[in-house]
């Protein structure tokens, strides 16, 4: 007979380890295009955005998180329960380290306009010139505060004037985005704490079954 819970546990790990794979293939490709040179604004800010990110956390979490599925195998291929206990413990730890990173972004968002103050005036007048452009705004508080880059969008200072600063739909962009990368976190998180449920189901589950099995052996049944 199909055992369930090993099934449900099986299903519930492989989805940890997909999980780990996706984190780590996130990190990877930002990494290697948050430095490029940008063609628009919205990828600008996006860039801008990601050398905020614990990206380096994340590849060791993603490695963390392959280790971990490895130490699991031996528990659910055999009937030790030391193997288990085991995983279950570094998976509340996997979990336990994404939900900082989650909670680090998080953070960002709290104070994405001061942080992003900060991006806008370490930038060149050309990466300011393609935001300007992508969010139609004119200088990042106001048009003058800091000054505006003179452009298409912002070709005078009269016209300049007339424009928002870029600071409310920066804003408005990195939560947003933000938001979508750590309710992602968030969601891996949840996988954890499924993961950790099942591997208790399954511990349990085999404590029971050696229990009768111990007392069949005493009343003298054998199974066959």
């Amino acid at each position: 007979m199909v055992n369930k819970i090993l099934l449900t546990t099986v299903a519930a790990d492989l989805l940890f380890l997909a999980a780990g794979a996706a984190m780590l293939g996130f990190c990877l490709i930002v990494r290697n295009v948050m430095d490029e040179t940008p063609a628009e604004g919205r990828q600008a800010a996006r860039n801008l955005l990601y050398q905020k990110f614990p990206l380096e956390a994340g590849i060791v979490n993603a490695i963390f998180i392959f280790i971990t599925f490895v130490v699991t195998l031996p528990g659910l291929l055999t009937p030790a329960r030391s193997w288990l206990k085991l995983s279950g413990i570094l998976v509340t730890i996997c979990g336990i380290f994404t939900m900082c990173m989650g909670v680090f972004l998080w953070v960002l968002t709290l104070r994405a306009g001061d942080d992003f103050f900060t991006i806008w005036m370490a930038q060149e007048p050309g990466v300011q010139d393609l935001m300007q452009t992508s969010f139609n705004c004119c200088g990042y508080f106001n048009s003058t505060s800091p000054a505006f880059v003179t452009n298409p969008t912002c070709p005078s200072p009269a016209a300049a004037a007339l424009m928002r600063g870029c600071a409310p739909a920066l804003t408005s962009f990195a939560n947003i985005f933000i938001d979508d990368i750590f309710t992602a976190l968030f969601g891996v998180v949840g996988i954890d704490v499924v993961v950790v449920m099942a591997i208790a189901c399954l511990l349990k589950d085999r404590k029971e079954r050696e229990r009768y099995r111990h007392i069949d052996e005493k009343s003298g049944y054998r199974g066959i």
